[in-house]
């Protein structure tokens, strides 16, 4: 009995085993988007912007080495990665980061919806980003639309152009009427007469 008491004792004053008070692991798992929602990839022009994530525990602070699953669309609007697949493990780096890279994106026009899944220590942590796809050239339609407008605003020019010298036509021919004492009335037609020439009349009178 007393051996095992001064047993206890030399525990009690032994400094404490390292594991014992070593860090409690994360019990949930964060995945926060960090770039890519809601971006609009031109393939015409070929802009993109590549998706990236951040994996973060409870305390908001970055997850190294957590496996990062992007996933895209198999229909539709979306592309593939490098590998011609529709699927891409990342693993995170020293800041909790993974980034999508070598998205080829397909010529379909429309919204769609990238899959990301972060596995850690057994834990899953899941977002989707959302992005979409343009195909025609940046300011076509908005070239086309001005080009509309301004072929109406001609043809509006136009016909105003033509309204007013109408109406200055039929103000010039009121008003030079009224102003001269030659004008002929309307639907009034004057035809020259045919003149008789011959020898005088003699008058012969009584006185």
């Amino acid at each position: 009995m007393r051996s095992l008491g001064l047993l206890l004792a030399g525990c009690l004053a032994l400094p404490c085993s390292p594991v014992a008070f070593a860090q409690a692991p994360a019990h949930t798992l964060n995945l926060v988007i960090v770039e890519g929602d809601g971006a609009i990839n031109n393939v015409r022009q070929r802009t993109a912007r590549e998706p990236i994530v951040q994996v973060e525990d409870e305390n908001h602070k970055p997850v190294a080495g957590a496996a990062v699953l992007f996933l895209l669309p198999e229909h539709g609007a979306g592309g593939t990665f490098a590998d011609g697949s529709h699927s891409l493990s990342v693993t995170t780096d020293a800041q909790g980061r993974a980034t999508a890279h070598g998205i080829h994106f397909n010529h379909v026009q429309g919204q769609f919806q990238i899959q990301v899944t972060a596995t850690f220590n057994g834990m899953t942590a899941s977002t989707v980003i959302n992005q979409s796809i343009a195909v025609g050239a940046a300011g076509a339609g908005g070239g086309a639309a001005a080009g509309a407008a301004l072929s109406t605003k001609v043809i509006v020019i136009i016909v105003v152009a033509a309204a007013a010298a109408a109406a200055g036509g039929a103000y010039y021919a009121t008003h030079s009427g009224s102003s001269s004492n030659s004008a002929t009335p309307a639907g009034t037609t004057i035809t020259p007469g045919t003149g008789t020439v011959g020898p005088p009349s003699i008058i012969i009178g009584r006185r």
